[in-house]
């Protein structure tokens, strides 16, 4: 796990640079950078959704498993933000169903 002293953004990043890092790639990324033009294979891209999973312990919806979502480091703090909100108001027992 990451510093919970940092933003989110920041965790996402040293994520991103972690995963980079693991294929010699060793640079920081801007947060509106494009992360497959930084270096990350889609292969990667899947490794980051299951970090990020794990890393705010929120459920990715199959929907929102899109290149889209995932192209940059602000990108993925705005879903992480909606994981979050919509788990946080949803009933316990919603929030561990999978569909």
């Amino acid at each position: 796990m990451l510093d919970r002293n940092t933003s989110t953004a920041d965790q996402i990043a040293e994520l991103v640079r972690q995963l980079l890092a693991k294929r010699g790639l060793e640079r920081a990324v801007d947060h509106h950078a494009d992360l497959s033009e930084a270096g990350l294979s889609s292969l990667d891209t899947v490794n980051l959704m299951l970090a990020v999973e794990a890393e705010f312990d929120v459920k990715i919806p199959e929907r929102d498993m899109t290149p889209g979502n995932f192209r940059s480091v602000a990108r993925i703090e705005a879903l992480v933000g909606q994981l979050r909100k919509i788990g946080s108001t949803a009933p316990r027992d919603l929030r561990t169903v999978q569909i």
